[in-house]
Formats: C-alpha cells, structure tokens, sequence
C-alpha cells in the first residue's frame, strides 16, 4: 500500500509536456563562468572610476589650493603619467601571463595599483602624487591586458561579446562613480575632498588583488603548461566543454606553447608570423585608433570640454560630466544583451561612422565661431553626449573583443598585451596634447579625432572580417575574404571586359594575409 504514490508522479506520465519547462529551469542557471568575469571585472571599474575622477580632482578648488593651478603642460603630464607607465609594463604582461597564469598576473596587478594608489593619496607635494600614478600606471598595465584574454579564454564562444562586454560595463560604471564621487566630495572643506578618491581605488584594489587568486585557472592557460587534467577540471568547473578548448589548443599549437622557456624575442617572432602578421597588425591599429578617435579626451577633460562650450560654473561641468557618465552605463548594459547578436563588423562601421561626423560637425562649429551662439553651444553639448553614445555602444567593447579573439591561442596573451600597449601609448599622446591643442586650437583636435574614426571605418571597411562566434578554424577562413573583397570578385568574376588576370591581381592587392 505505501507503494501506490509512486506511479501517480507527473513526471513519468507527461514526461514530454514537463521537458521543456526542464530545460527552462536548467536554462536559468546562472553559468559558472559569470562569477569570476564579474570579479575580475573590478579591474575595468578602477580603471574607469580612475579616468572619470582624475580630471575633476585637478580643477577642484581644493587640489588648486594645496599644489597650485597646473599648466596646460604640467595639467597634460599628471592626467597622462599613469598611462605612460600602463604602456610600459603592458608590454610584458602578456609573457608574464602566460608563465604564472591569467589570475595571478590579475592579482600582482591589482597590488602594485593599490600601492600607486595610497602613495597619491597621501601626497604631501606634487612630485609624490606624480610618483603614485606613475606606480599605479604599472600595476593597470599589468592587469587590464591579462583580464581581457582571462575573461575572453573562460566564456564560451557564442558568449564571449556579452561576457566581455561585462568588463566595459564596469568601467563606464567607474567612470560615472568617478565623477559623481567628486561631484560629492568637492562640497567639502580641506583634502579629503581629492583624497578620498584616491583612496576607494586603492580599497577596491586591494579587494582585486586578494579575491582573483580563488578562482579558476584559464583551462587553455592550464592546457598549454600541460596540466591536462587540472584542464578538465577547470571547463567542468566553469560550465565549458572540454572537447571545444581541446579542439582551439590544437588549432592553435602549430608550435610547441612552453611559457616558462619562451623569451620575449620569441613571442615577438610568433606574433609577426606568416599566418598572424596580418592578425597583429589589424589589432594594433584598431586598439590604437579606439583612443585616436578621442574618447579619452573627452573622458579625462569632461569638465574643461563642457565649460568650453558653455557650461562656466565648476559644479555643472561636474554636473554634466556625470550625466555623461550615467549614459555610457546605460549604453553599455543595452549593448551588453545585443553584443553576440549584433555584427562585429557593422559595429566597427556604423559606429565609427557616427564618431567620426560627431568629431568632424564639432570642429565644425568651433572653426566658424557657431560655437559661440547660443543654438551652437547647445549643439556641441549634444553632439559630445552623441559622441560618448556611439563609441560606447560600439567601439568601447567590440574593438577589444576582436583584437583578442582574432589571435590563436599561442599569441592570444602577447598579440593582446602589445595592443594594450599601443592602445596606451596613443592613449598618453591624447592625454597629454589635448590641454596643449585646445590652448592653441578650439578646433583642430576635433578635426583630427574625426579623421582618424573616418580612416579606420575606411580601414574596416576593406579588411575587417565577421569574427562574431567564430570558431578559429571558421575564422581563418573569414581572414581569406571580407565581404566587400568577395563583392568585388563576384563583379570582376561576371566579366566586363575583365581578364582573369585582372582578377588575380585585386586579389592579391586586397588579400590580408599571405596564404
């Protein structure tokens, strides 16, 4: 009698009508792989909040009054030196990834920054705050590289834009967090004002530092040191499939990966081979391009932008700082949910189009004195909110997302490291020549930021491959053409009066790589 319960469970009798609310509720499961791209992602929110802060603590009353009014030079060097030194030390990060792991090197980062960090904080004199960025430069060019191939390395292929989109969602929120801190904290009388910032990045940093070392290794990272089978443990673990990380380790060992024996001149070598070179060099200039368009022209000099197009009082320039901020988080959340269903490709274009006509319409203004009209005051404000909309729906995330994923896995961590470092080093020239430029030009530097989005959409246009949720072995075959490449042969191809010689010779002309 006890036994009769067991025939009337629903699930034997309607097992078909209740799978698929099974799948559904497996479907919600948050995946594993979410928690330490969330983590790690604290390392783009200091990255952020940092590039939202520092512009307004310079030309708070307080700062002023304690190291005096900055030059244009002076102003230029303090913004840019921890970008100078975030160049530097990008440079080894991705050797010093692939030798003590994606995680570790994450976690050295994040201390060295947190040292940079309280050593600002507690300057005294202008020479130590200048020596504390410069700290905190080595430990952000040491860690930002290493969590964009970690996070690129634990998702899976057809949700690595999303994933990665995460990272930048965090720091547009630290940018906003930044200038609304300072929106907060300039009320105050005395120091705490502009050192209390400095000291929730060293917090948070410290936080970074502690908290990554108890996640799990990159499974590629753990396959290409031989460490099968902690390997499989790992993609368990993170909810990835094995067979797929084994599958791309193959694709990619076309020479034997042994981090702890490969010098730097080695990997240099390896990224400038026959079948990457071309890889490479599109990475490099596209992360160079994302900050010669000007957004961090715009980000670190937000206050100095909007009070030159109107906005004279220091607490609407803050004020209107932070709403630019508020609307890159919100952008960024939308792009996030349409990142692995949107085309990298048209991102690139369309987006960098709207850059470009923002930048270009601005110098415009600028150039014809409109700027100085009411109606062109407000049409600079807008078009800078514009701008920031653009870039930060498109260009922000997709342009790091391909300059990793484009690489197979034995250059992954150098090719994107190098491309850090390009991407700073164009990075320190803006940061550093926009107090410069603007003195001497209202207009140039929105003419040449518009030029540069121009060239690269062009550049993207010819070249750039589809990569979204490509496998590798799928995406060397998306190198051989783009789609404006095949349009053109389809049209020689149908003849015209064109010669298959002809053909043969565009081919070779706009081929990207030397297969």
């Amino acid at each position: 009698m006890q036994f009769e319960p067991r025939p009337r469970i629903q699930v034997q009798v309607s097992s078909s009508s209740t799978a698929p609310l099974v799948r559904a509720l497996k479907n919600k499961r948050i995946p594993n792989y979410v928690w330490p791209t969330l983590f790690t992602a604290l390392g783009g929110f200091l990255w952020g909040y940092d590039t939202g802060s520092i512009g307004p603590i310079i030309v708070m009353p307080q700062f002023e009054n304690q190291f005096g009014t900055l030059s244009a030079i002076v102003q230029g060097l303090f913004v840019s030196s921890i970008i100078a030194t975030a160049a530097l030390s990008s440079v080894g990060s991705g050797a010093l990834s692939d030798r003590i792991s994606r995680t570790y090197t994450i976690a050295l980062g994040a201390f060295v920054f947190s040292i940079g960090c309280a050593v600002a904080c507690s300057a005294r004199a202008l020479p130590q705050l200048f020596i504390g960025r410069c700290i905190t430069g080595l430990g952000q060019g040491i860690y930002i590289s290493s969590i964009t191939v970690y996070v690129a390395e634990i998702s899976p292929a057809t949700k690595r834009g999303r994933a990665m989109t995460t990272v930048q969602l965090f720091n547009t929120t630290g940018v906003a967090a930044g200038y609304f801190t300072c929106f907060g904290t300039v009320k105050h009388a005395g120091s705490i004002s502009w050192r209390l910032p400095l000291g929730l990045q060293a917090v948070v940093a410290i936080v970074l530092a502690i908290g990554t070392p108890f996640f799990e290794h990159s499974p590629h990272w753990l396959l290409s040191v031989g460490r099968s089978r902690d390997a499989e443990a790992a993609a368990l673990r993170l909810g990835l499939q094995l067979a797929e990380v084994r599958k791309e380790d193959e694709v990619s060992a076309a020479t034997p990966s042994e981090p702890s024996k490969r010098t730097l001149s080695s990997q240099a070598r390896e990224l400038f081979a026959t079948d990457v070179r071309f890889r490479t060099l599109l990475g490099l200039f596209l992360m160079g391009m994302q900050q010669a368009c000007g957004i961090d022209a715009v980000l670190y000099y937000a206050p100095v932008l909007f009070k030159q197009a109107g906005l004279s009082t220091t607490t609407a320039s803050f004020l209107a700082s932070g709403v630019s901020g508020i609307v890159m988080v919100v952008l960024t959340a939308l792009s996030q949910v349409f990142q692995d269903k949107w085309s990298r490709r048209t991102q690139m274009i369309g987006g960098g189009s709207v850059i470009a006509g923002c930048m270009l319409v601005m110098g415009s203004l600028y150039a014809s004195n409109a700027a100085q009209t009411p109606a062109g005051k407000r049409t600079l404000i807008a078009l800078i909110y514009i701008f920031i909309a653009a870039f930060i729906s498109s260009w922000a995330v997709v342009i790091r997302v391909i300059a990793s994923e484009i690489q197979p896995k034995r250059t992954r961590a150098s090719a994107t490291s190098l491309a850090q470092c390009v991407s700073w080093a164009v990075n320190w020239v803006i940061a550093f020549s926009t107090p410069l430029f603007l003195k001497r030009s209202s207009s140039g530097p929105y003419f040449m930021f518009g030029t540069c989005a121009l060239l690269t959409v062009l550049i993207c246009l010819v070249f750039q491959p589809e990569t979204k949720g490509l496998s590798l072995e799928t995406l060397d075959q998306g190198f051989e053409d783009t789609k404006l490449q095949k349009a053109v042969k389809r049209y020689l191809g149908r003849g015209g009066g064109s010669k298959s010689g002809q053909s043969t010779s565009v081919e070779l002309v706009l081929r990207p790589t030397n297969a």
